[in-house]
């Protein structure tokens, strides 16, 4: 790895931005020539930022079978199936990090996925075992406590004002 020190950054909370400060970030540390792998979680369809950072030599993006409905509107076997998919999702992004020798892993929605779908246990064991190097972003909406007491940042994203909040729904090129 690197003789660089690798720390914890966590983007979380019910405001908008977290991913996008999470690949802008993938997006400085690959304009360095370094090596980032971004895993997202709970995630499906396409976006903006998804066909950015595929430009990316540098850039390794994991995407698991992202679910075509929010987690609360899922019936048992869906959980399931997403829950296997978010594990299976995990191991590889963490596997792929230590492997190619990344500078930079991007966990994108980890925090959600660890509500019911990820052990938590698993992610905290990978990284308090991980390369001296290897920076690390996780991003979701409510931080455990876990996660907060091993982080070197923290940024609480908050909403205060929000165009949805008058029905207006999100929009390519701007909110994916």
């Amino acid at each position: 790895m690197s003789d660089h020190m690798g720390l914890l950054h966590i983007y979380y909370g019910d405001g908008k931005g977290k991913t996008t400060a999470a690949f802008g970030l993938a997006l400085r540390c690959a304009g360095r020539g370094r090596r980032v792998v971004i895993a997202q979680f709970l995630k499906g369809g396409g976006s903006g930022e998804v066909s950015a950072v595929q430009r990316f030599p540098e850039i390794l993006l994991l995407r698991g079978e992202g679910p075509n409905k929010f987690t609360f509107q899922m019936n048992g076997e869906e959980k399931s199936q997403t829950a296997a998919a978010c594990l299976t999702l995990f191991r590889s992004a963490a596997e792929q990090a230590v492997s190619e020798n990344a500078r930079l892993l991007v966990l994108d929605e980890l925090i959600d996925a660890c509500s019911g779908f990820l052990p938590l246990e698993e992610v905290t064991s990978f990284l308090d075992g991980r390369p001296a190097g290897l920076e690390v972003v996780i991003t979701g909406h409510s931080l455990p406590k876990a996660l907060a007491e091993r982080a070197d940042y923290i940024s609480h994203v908050v909403k205060e004002k929000h165009p949805y909040d008058r029905g207006v729904m999100a929009r390519p090129d701007i909110e994916f």
